[in-house]
C-alpha cells in the first residue's frame, strides 16, 4: 500500500523530493486550498450552550494554527459530545465503586471505555493529542543566507 499523498508546500520544505517548475505548478491546482474555506466556522444547532463555548474555544485554537476549516465543525462536534459522554460515565462510575454495586460497575466500565475511545479517535483527527499534532507540522523552510553586496568584489583562487 502507498503512502499518503502530502502536500506539495510540505515536500518544498522538507527538500527531499525534486520536482520540475510544471510538476510543482500541477500538484498546487489539485490540491485543496484551506484559506478560502476557514472564515465560516460555526458551531452546530445541535450542540447546547455550553458545549458551544467549548467549540468556539476550540476551533479558535484551531483556526489560529491553520488546522481547522468549516469541513471539521462537525468532526469538533462529536469531539466535544463523545468527551461529555465520557464524563459524565466516568462520574456515574465513580458513583457505582463507592456503592460497590459490581452490575453497575461492568455495565458503566463497558459504556465509559466506549466513550473514551470515540473521544480519543476525534481527538486524533483533529490534531489535539500530543502524537497527532506532532504529525501535522511543517518543517520550516531553512532561510537563505544574506547576500552580502561586496562578494562581488571578493577575488576567487584557484
Amino acid at each position: 500500500m502507498s503512502r499518503q499523498r502530502e502536500p506539495i508546500d510540505l515536500l518544498l520544505a522538507k527538500g527531499k523530493k525534486h520536482l520540475t517548475k510544471e510538476e510543482i505548478k500541477e500538484r498546487k491546482l489539485y490540491e485543496l486550498d484551506t484559506e478560502k474555506i476557514k472564515n465560516n466556522i460555526v458551531a452546530p444547532e445541535y450542540l447546547s450552550e455550553t458545549q458551544k463555548e467549548e467549540f468556539d474555544k476550540i476551533s479558535h485554537k484551531l483556526s489560529k494554527i491553520g488546522i481547522m476549516t468549516e469541513l471539521d465543525c462537525d468532526c469538533l462536534a462529536r469531539y466535544i459530545i463523545s468527551k461529555r459522554l465520557y464524563l459524565k460515565y466516568t462520574s456515574l462510575l465513580t458513583k457505582e465503586i463507592n456503592k460497590g454495586n459490581l452490575e453497575k460497575i461492568e455495565k458503566y466500565t463497558a459504556i465509559q471505555d466506549k466513550m473514551f475511545k470515540q473521544c480519543r479517535s476525534s481527538a486524533n483527527d483533529l490534531g489535539l493529542t500530543i502524537t497527532s499534532r506532532c504529525r501535522l507540522i511543517v518543517p520550516k523552510v531553512p532561510d537563505e543566507p544574506k547576500v552580502n553586496k561586496f562578494d562581488k568584489f571578493k577575488v576567487v583562487n584557484g
